[in-house]
């Protein structure tokens, strides 16, 4: 049987991920990425133990364990009092492994990916090319700003909420301001270290706002993202350089812990960014082309899932492709296998920001929230049957 090919646009957690678990099955992989070479962005994410599974099925489960860090104890406290309002129970003694959510600075996890897709094949990832447009056939191509061309027998899109190829294939628009903005900065442990009574990893909630910071990095750095109801965004970027002195004045009554760990920031970290989302799509697939990740379902952070999902759709995805021989089937049951998955976390998302976020929030309240539901977690893309697609075509 021929070599099959892909070609994945977007180098980021969800296409690095797709590329290594298609590799990892004999096909041919190129990845194109718009960024000129690698760069160490981002900060800490969480991996749910559904998605360390998927990872651990690619053969990086030693590597993970090694650069991240398990969240043994989450506190939810008031933003005023600092009184803690709930907290997740302490695993026993010793590291529990991949059986609990994890937390990694995001570089580390794509140092991790990179390291493995090059070790498969030193060419496969491809820098410098932006997607302009594509041309579906029997082979789909991709054209990039540079001129340059690829085709492949199928194409993955993993090119965030943004997605070029989305607008491609279905024309939906520019993405939804979704009225929050988020803060986000690293701070060294030994800054941070008088404001870390409440334990290593907490979220302060109420006041239209959040305030969570946890340690990545062998607990050698605190990763702080603020997130706060806003009436607008005028930035395009989704970097844009913020001061301590703006995150200060937006948490100013929140407790001390917070407040102090704001000052402890600096300027030249602190970035803030629009959080943006889309309306479901019925399909995130045409012909040989499927969608993965914020470009099929960009969903709000308040679960902490984003990268989780976009790692579960990848080893779907690739076993869908391995498993069924016509493309165009196996994108179909990619997603019929995905949808309800996708559909239940974005629901939950804004359930738990409604929730967390609200003026006074109380015990009572956050003991309905949707995060204390563990299936959302442990969903393993590994195990999940794939499904037959039953949606009608686009």
């Amino acid at each position: 049987m021929p070599t099959r090919t892909a070609s994945i646009i977007g180098g980021g957690i969800g296409g690095m991920t797709a590329g290594l678990a298609l590799m990892r099955r004999g096909w041919r992989v190129r990845i194109y990425e718009q960024a000129p070479t690698l760069r160490e962005v981002g900060a800490g994410i969480s991996i749910s133990p559904g998605a360390g599974a998927g990872l651990a099925s690619l053969g990086l489960e030693t590597a993970l364990l090694r650069a991240s860090l398990p969240v043994a104890r989450l506190a939810f406290v008031h933003f005023r009092t600092g009184e803690v309002l709930s907290s997740s129970t302490e695993p026993g003694p010793g590291d529990p492994g991949l059986a609990v959510a994890r937390h990694i600075h995001r570089a580390d996890l794509q140092a991790m990916l990179v390291d493995a897709v090059r070790g498969l094949d030193p060419d496969a990832i491809v820098f410098g090319r932006r997607l302009t447009r594509l041309e579906p056939a029997s082979r789909v191509a991709a054209h990039f700003a540079d001129g340059s061309r690829a085709e492949a027998d199928v194409l993955i899109a993993a090119d965030g909420v943004r997605s070029v190829a989305r607008r491609e294939l279905f024309g939906d628009g520019a993405p939804r301001f979704a009225g929050q903005v988020a803060f986000r900065c690293l701070i060294p442990r030994a800054a941070a270290e008088p404001f870390l009574g409440a334990g290593n990893a907490v979220v302060s909630i109420g006041g239209g706002r959040i305030f969570h910071r946890y340690l990545i990095r062998d607990g050698s750095l605190l990763n702080v993202i603020g997130i706060a109801q806003s009436d607008a965004w005028p930035h395009e970027s989704w970097d844009t350089p913020a001061s301590v002195a703006e995150f200060l004045a937006l948490y100013r009554d929140f407790h001390a812990d917070v407040t102090g760990l704001i000052e402890r920031a600096a300027d030249a970290q602190l970035i803030k960014w629009g959080l943006f989302v889309r309306p479901p799509l019925v399909r995130w697939s045409v012909g040989r082309v499927g969608l993965l990740g914020d470009a099929a379902h960009p969903i709000l952070p308040f679960l902490g899932l984003g990268a989780a999902l976009a790692i579960e759709d990848a080893i779907v995805i690739a076993r869908a492709l391995d498993e069924t021989p016509q493309p165009e089937a196996a994108l179909g049951r990619y997603q019929a296998t995905r949808l309800a998955r996708v559909e239940a976390v974005r629901l939950a998302s804004i359930r738990q920001g409604e929730i967390i976020q609200t003026a006074d929030v109380t015990r009572q309240s956050l003991a309905r929230a949707p995060a204390g539901n563990d299936a959302l977690f442990d969903f393993d893309p590994c195990r999940i049957p794939l499904q037959r697609d039953a949606s009608p075509p686009h």
